[in-house]
């Protein structure tokens, strides 16, 4: 991966991966407890009888997690001006305690701002697959990067 990303550094076909994390199942009921306490994020039992069959993550909670690894890997390290929205999110599988989900960046496509021309945007894919290959997650939108400055003399 690049040490600095500008607008003109992405692509459409563009695929970076963005590293993994796994998530325990603490981790799951905590989160689950403070931002969506439906039973079979947060009671083990109440989850065993679940359609699910045990404990399943937020999906909010598998949005943060790419989201860390989205930041960690590539905003912190670009012009990122912010995003103005999605357009979809999908949760595709249950996640479960002791998955690790890989995250993928697609770039999808670009387009340099008419009006303002210190910045572009990038519609991007974000997939997030588990350790037997399942995409388990996608969200799919767009975020705003600065242009990279004119070198001096140019």
């Amino acid at each position: 991966m690049k040490d600095y990303w500008y607008f003109e550094d992405f692509h459409a076909g563009q695929d970076l991966d963005l590293g993994s994390r796994t998530l325990g199942e603490e981790e799951i009921i905590a989160f689950a407890t403070q931002f969506d306490p439906q039973p079979f994020h947060i009671d083990k039992e109440a989850a065993a009888h679940s359609i699910y069959g045990g404990v399943i993550a937020s999906g909010w909670h598998t949005c943060g997690t790419m989201m860390r690894l989205v930041v960690e890997q590539l905003l912190s390290k670009s012009s990122s001006m912010g995003s103005p929205g999605l357009d979809g999110v999908r949760w595709l599988a249950p996640v479960r305690a002791g998955d690790t989900l890989n995250v993928h960046y697609q770039t999808v496509k670009t387009k340099a701002s008419t009006s303002k021309p210190d910045r572009g945007v990038v519609w991007s894919k974000w997939v997030a697959i588990n350790q037997h290959g399942e995409t388990v997650c996608t969200v799919e939108g767009m975020g705003m990067f600065g242009r990279r400055p004119l070198e001096a003399g140019n």
